[in-house]
């Protein structure tokens, strides 16, 4: 505005602000705002609305009834001014009129624009506006609505939207919710899961810890290429054992003892899923099996499962290990051939009642020589509880401890050779795969762990284990070499070392170091997510248990204290918590237990001390 038109008591704008003009400088101007603050500005930093005089800025007071609404019917669609719309509207231009008409201009209904050139809306413009003001106030109030039934405990059915967002945010999809904004509440996955618990518009079925994780929920649907068409060594004549949990769906090996000669039989994931395909790859950015309570989300598709796993079908595709254990343990004469098994399954307590009989009598005596070899390698034992948590048909969880049957030890020391003939077999053939090592505890010297206390300082003592392109040293497991290469369905990293054995078998360009590491890393990046939402799923399900049991009591061990809160391990929940108890207990004292409090969507649990 130039400076001539400005005067003392002309009515200014400032920063949409109303003001009077009180002095004029060579540069500047002061100027004083409707709280009575006065400002020194440069004339361009305002706009005048009406020359004035304006003596007091509380002299803006509405005008008397005009003819506002008439001004804009004549005027609509053109373009005008303030001087003549207030001319118009009031018959008159003062600074009571400049003021209330540019606060409708501001207000956009039927004007908008600058003080010299005012659009005024169309009767179809300002109808649509109108209609737009009406539906945000619409949208107001069932929006205080919604936040009022939601302060009192309840939902409506159109309340779903709002809730949507409380959904995201449960699952670790979005940072912010407008809805606990408005309740006061920190907007967090843990307190978006418990609003919506407190609603009912979830129940405790609602496992949010694989979304939170940023995992699939549901098992690929990739189209796969029917099985290899190959030579298969025929191994049926020999009895083939594949022992594991009750309800196991994906059995993926089996033991066979042929005139001293130990042979695992592995599903022969490799045969179907190459690398690369569109399988691969999808497993490669899964990882790994994910395993929950509720059930398995896999990696590969179900139809790889349906065709692969053994003993499913009368007659099971695999890759078969052979080797030898010698006296003392060791592995020699590895063979490693595609085949045809067939397998009989069993259970862990089945083949512990059979353990007097051949050939599970043979093979357990196999199994503990390996075994007293790694107690020599400096193998290092935890034997912390375990559980098997799952749903039921009825929807009761059910918590079962898994004892520590000697049929899985069985099983577990024929892996653990596996991975060492197949190590070997790898490093005299010059076949690139991930190695697996474990550097030792982070305290060098300790001591054997025999009490729930000491396995359980000693496991934090325990350095995590990784995939290594050359051999190293598995510390925990006390062995030299190690790779594995026994769950191809269900590790991702299993499976490239079989699609690296099958190519070195069939005469195949091998993947490099360089691409084998480079799968490590993708793997890598996504299975500590995948053990993540086990432990936490493991733990909501644990939660609800004791939910649908709030009479539970057991036993708690004294693990570890941690200032005036003693750390309790529960061995037939695997649950660790923290308790106040004033008694000095001695640590592994063994205290009686019961349910106070159950925080589900926090994953904490509060117990006392039971009479």
């Amino acid at each position: 505005m130039p400076e001539e038109e400005l005067n003392i008591n002309t009515l200014i704008l400032y920063k949409n602000r109303p003001g009077r003009v009180t002095d004029i400088g060579r540069k500047k101007i002061e100027i004083e705002l409707h709280d009575g603050e006065l400002v020194s500005v440069r004339p361009k930093d305002v706009t005048v609305l009406h020359p004035g005089p304006l003596e007091e800025l509380s002299d803006l007071r509405p005008p008397p009834d005009g003819e506002v609404k008439t001004a804009w019917e004549l005027l609509a669609g053109e373009r005008t001014t303030l001087t003549e719309l207030s001319e118009l509207a009031y018959g008159d231009f003062t600074p009571a009129t400049a003021w209330a008409l540019w606060q409708m201009v501001t207000d956009g209904l039927y004007f908008s624009g600058e003080v010299g050139r005012i659009a005024v809306h169309s009767a179809e413009a300002v109808a649509e506006e109108e209609a737009g003001r009406e539906a945000k106030a619409a949208e107001a109030r069932a929006w205080q609505a919604f936040v009022k039934r939601v302060e009192a405990g309840h939902y409506a059915e159109e309340d779903k939207k709002y809730l949507l967002e409380v959904v995201e945010l449960a699952w670790g999809q979005s940072t912010q919710s407008r809805v606990l904004n408005a309740l006061g509440h920190g907007e967090t996955p843990q307190n978006a899961h418990a609003l919506l618990l407190s609603l009912g518009y979830w129940d405790a079925y609602e496992n949010p810890y694989p979304r939170r994780a940023g995992l699939p929920v549901r098992s690929p649907e990739i189209e796969l290429p029917s099985l290899l068409e190959e030579s298969r060594r025929d191994l049926t004549h020999l009895t083939a054992l594949a022992i594991d949990d009750e309800g196991s769906s994906d059995p993926d090996d089996a033991l066979s003892l042929e005139d001293g000669r130990l042979w695992v039989h592995i599903a022969d994931a490799a045969a179907m899923i190459t690398p690369d395909s569109a399988a691969d790859l999808e497993a490669r950015s899964r990882a790994a099996n994910l395993y929950l309570p509720e059930g398995t989300i896999r990696m590969l598709p179900d139809g790889a499962t349906s065709v692969l796993a053994l003993g499913l079908d009368d007659i099971s595709p695999a890759l078969s290990f052979g080797f030898r254990p010698g006296p003392d343990g060791e592995i020699g004469e590895v063979e490693i051939v595609p085949s045809w098994v067939r397998v009989t399954r069993l259970t862990y307590e089945e083949a512990e009642a059979r353990l007097e009989e051949r050939p599970f009598n043979e093979l357990y005596a196999l199994a503990m020589r390996y075994q007293e070899r790694r107690k020599r390698g400096g193998a290092i034992e935890i034997n912390l509880p375990e559980v098997r948590i799952r749903l039921d048909k009825e929807g009761r969880v059910v918590i079962r401890p898994l004892p520590p049957l000697r049929s899985r030890e069985l099983v577990r020391e024929a892996m653990l050779m596996t991975g060492e003939a197949v190590a070997r077999f790898a490093l005299q053939n010059q076949i690139p795969i991930p190695f697996t090592g474990q550097e030792g505890p982070l305290i060098e010297e300790t001591a054997e762990a025999r009490t729930m206390s000491e396995m359980f300082a000693l496991r934090r003592l325990m350095r995590p284990s990784q995939q290594l392109s050359t051999p190293a040293p598995h510390s925990g497991l006390g062995m030299a070499l190690y790779v594995q290469a026994t769950s191809p369905l269900r590790r991702y990293l299993d499976l490239v070392v079989h699609q690296q054995l099958r190519a070195f078998l069939a005469g195949l360009p091998l993947l490099n170091e360089q691409e084998v590491m480079a799968r490590v890393g993708e793997a890598r990046a996504v299975s500590g997510s995948v053990r993540w939402a086990e432990r936490q799923s493991n733990q909501h399900w644990t939660l609800v248990y004791l939910q649908q049991n709030p009479d539970w009591q057991g036993e708690g061990v004294l693990i570890e204290r941690r200032g005036s809160r003693d750390v309790i391990l529960i061995p037939e929940l695997a649950l660790e918590t923290e308790l106040y108890d004033p008694a000095e207990r001695p640590i592994d004292s063994i205290i009686k237990l019961s349910v106070e409090q159950v925080k589900l969507a926090y994953l904490e649990t509060y117990f006392r001390i039971a009479n």
